[in-house]
């Protein structure tokens, strides 16, 4: 069963789309021979896609929208489990009269055994910007009724996240300290990280650690090494101001200057030189 973490009660979204009753060439998967992902009804990289038996044209982005989009990308990427693929901009033949691509999409890796197509998508986020909230809505419904799991909508304007339910046929809004969980994340994915790109950094950065990212892993290591030698030297430093305090010997400006430079092997062969001629080495 999959969770998520918010507060117990979620206001749907206080417009809700109407519905649309689709049309013999636009029915919903189950009214009659479900299509194929692969099967075209418009050709790919041609900006063309088919609603319910209405041709659109997928128009390019403007900053606000395509910024958004980026964001999510990101995060997909880092945050999908092995054994799954992100995508962006992957077109689905929906249903009988639909084929059309979701913003960013997360699938299995490989080939479905039931259908020898690629897996249908399980998790998709759509950035809506310009779009109305009805076109959003009738995307939604037919992907649900595809079988398409879980369907979130980023909502630029007002910067909202929200997750489609079926069942209550409306978007219910995600609180800002939400995380997405779902078995196909590393990771629970934070919806500030969605609207957030300081926060989507932190977002990465802490699924590289969890999975023990071998380059971070190699700092990590670099840094205990290096802090370790300057705790060493720092001690060495200190051992030798102490004999030349118990020795007589002036610690002039230059002898500090030279301390202060020396590497931790050095300062401890400058202290065992010290303790035995009892004196600055000359």
């Amino acid at each position: 069963m999959l969770t998520m973490h918010m507060p117990s009660k979620n206001p749907p979204i206080s417009t809700r789309a109407p519905a649309a009753a689709p049309s013999a060439a636009g029915r919903f998967p189950g009214e009659e021979d479900t299509p194929r992902l692969d099967d075209r009804l418009v050709r790919p990289e041609a900006r063309e896609e088919r609603v319910g038996g209405r041709t659109l044209v997928a128009a390019p982005a403007g900053p606000p929208h395509g910024d958004a989009h980026c964001q999510l990308d990101g995060e997909a990427i880092f945050h999908i489990r092995s054994g799954y693929v992100a995508s962006t901009d992957l077109l689905t033949r929906v249903d009988v009269g639909s084929e059309f691509a979701t913003d960013t999409s997360i699938r299995k890796e490989g080939v479905d055994p039931a259908t020898g197509d690629r897996h249908l998508e399980e998790v998709v986020f759509e950035v809506v910007h310009e779009q109305t909230l009805r076109d959003v809505t009738d995307r939604a419904e037919r992907l649900s009724a595809r079988g398409l799991r879980r369907i979130f909508a980023l909502f630029v304007k007002r910067r909202e996240v929200a997750e489609w339910s079926q069942a209550e046929r409306s978007w219910r809004p995600l609180p800002p300290e939400a995380a997405i969980e779902d078995e196909c994340l590393i990771r629970p994915l934070p919806v500030r990280a969605l609207l957030d790109r300081a926060e989507g950094r932190n977002a990465v950065a802490r699924v590289l650690l969890e999975e023990s990212n071998p380059v971070l892993e190699q700092a990590r290591q670099e840094a205990r090494s290096s802090g370790h030698v300057a705790g060493l030297a720092e001690g060495h430093r200190k051992a030798i101001a102490r004999l030349c305090e118990l020795l007589a010997i002036d610690l002039t400006g230059e002898r500090r200057d030279a301390l202060t430079c020396a590497s931790a092997p050095a300062l401890e062969a400058l202290a065992d030189d010290i303790a035995r001629g009892r004196a600055w080495p000359s």
